[in-house]
């Protein structure tokens, strides 16, 4: 296992599949302090698609994504042209920051170092300042420049991860899929959540 990351950024993208964002937050606040959080335009619109949820960035709070889950106002919100938030900034990176689910466009951009928002520019911190970068990609089929952007944002230091359930622990929910990858996805900060379903754990 890795060493655990205390301090985590999260960014939400476009891309199809807010559940897993929603599932991971609700785990990822009871292990890291300070936990920062940031939504694209796009984002709000998959939410209000995929999970009925009416958002507006210029009025979110973290508990409209997670209500009655303990922790959740300590999650920190910056809007997506904050760059006075403080992982904005290579002096203040956290440990880890993930993109969950992570657009393909989002990737391609993080590749060319564009930085046009708060989630590119904290993307580029990571990559500078050699921090976790975990991005959860949800698209299929990839094209060529999806394969290509992919090899590209690899080597320069960030962790791709489809977000592929298993099926090994033969899930019955929707909800049981989706945590499969937000415990894979605490495994790679350092945190091994309790409640995980691990291949062949009751043998041990």
């Amino acid at each position: 296992m890795p060493e655990p990351c205390r301090s985590l950024a999260v960014a939400i993208t476009g891309a199809s599949g807010s559940l897993y964002a929603v599932r991971f937050l609700a785990r990822a606040v009871r292990y890291f302090d300070p936990l920062y959080l940031t939504l694209s335009g796009p984002a709000v619109r998959v939410a209000r698609e995929e999970l009925g949820l009416e958002l507006r960035l210029d009025t979110f709070e973290p508990r409209q994504l997670l209500p009655g889950v303990p922790g959740a106002e300590r999650i920190r919100y910056y809007q997506k042209t904050d760059y006075d938030a403080p992982f904005a900034s290579g002096s203040a990176a956290p440990d880890a920051m993930v993109i969950l689910p992570c657009s393909m466009g989002t990737l391609g951009r993080i590749v060319a170092g564009t930085s046009e928002d708060l989630t590119l520019r904290a993307a580029d911190v990571m990559l500078k300042e050699r921090r976790k970068l975990i991005l959860v990609i949800r698209e299929t089929p990839l094209s060529l420049v999806h394969a290509r952007n992919i090899l590209a944002v690899t080597e320069a230091g960030a962790l791709v991860m489809p977000a592929a359930p298993g099926l090994y622990h033969r899930p019955q929910t929707v909800e049981e899929m989706i945590d499969f990858v937000v415990f894979r996805l605490l495994d790679h900060l350092g945190v091994r959540d309790p409640e995980a379903r691990r291949w062949r754990a009751d043998e041990e």
